[in-house]
């Protein structure tokens, strides 16, 4: 063994071992040093911090009641949507609903046209407009089963004509009906420039 080699593996094992020391030290104890923390409040201060957050545990249920409350009254509001999971298929059902009335008091629809448009911002609304021939007796029973039903419907135009020629008094009826629905269904309508 000669001392040159002798020296180097001595300065490979202290290069090693400070090259630890230093990993340990900076790596894995760093930034982890114990410090006391000082009170930043004094007695009263803290008693009276916790006074206030009694009294605001206390108030707690009282909230939680009217919460309750207010969401049960809110869903006995809204038991008259149109539930649908598309706004397809809420316009499908207000025709279906207002096809089957129709049935029910003699009268065929003809042809059906469909438009939505947003009330607020929790709901929106889908009109269905249809066409038929009907005696006066008949659309007045019509227009009171509409009335009736639980959803929340409305008749938003009704336009009369009087059939020419017709002796018993027939008249031409272009009715739009529409119903509510949660603004969710409606499609986004995108803002467009006009130039």
């Amino acid at each position: 063994m000669t001392v040159g080699t002798l020296n180097r593996k001595h300065v490979i094992v202290l290069v090693v071992c400070v090259a630890a020391i230093l990993w340990i030290r900076f790596g894995v104890y760093g930034d982890h040093t114990t410090s006391s923390v000082t009170a930043t409040e004094t007695i009263p201060q803290a008693e009276h911090r916790l006074q206030k957050l009694r009294q605001a545990a206390a108030t707690a249920p009282a909230k939680e009641e009217l919460l309750q409350k207010a969401t049960a009254e809110l869903a006995e509001r809204e038991k008259g949507l149109l539930r649908a999971p598309t706004e397809a298929q809420a316009s499908a059902s207000l025709l279906e609903t207002l096809n089957s009335l129709a049935k029910s008091n003699g009268i065929t629809t003809q042809g059906a046209e469909f438009r939505d448009k947003p009330l607020t911002k929790d709901y929106g609304e889908v009109t269905v407009t249809v066409r038929f021939n009907c005696d006066i007796a008949q659309l007045v029973n019509l227009l009171a089963a509409l009335a009736d039903q639980t959803q929340i419907l409305a008749t938003d135009d009704l336009r009369l004509n009087p059939v020419p020629n017709d002796k018993n008094k027939t008249i031409q009826v272009l009715l739009t009906v529409s119903g509510v629905v949660e603004r969710k269904l409606l499609p986004e309508k995108k803002g467009g420039t006009l130039f």
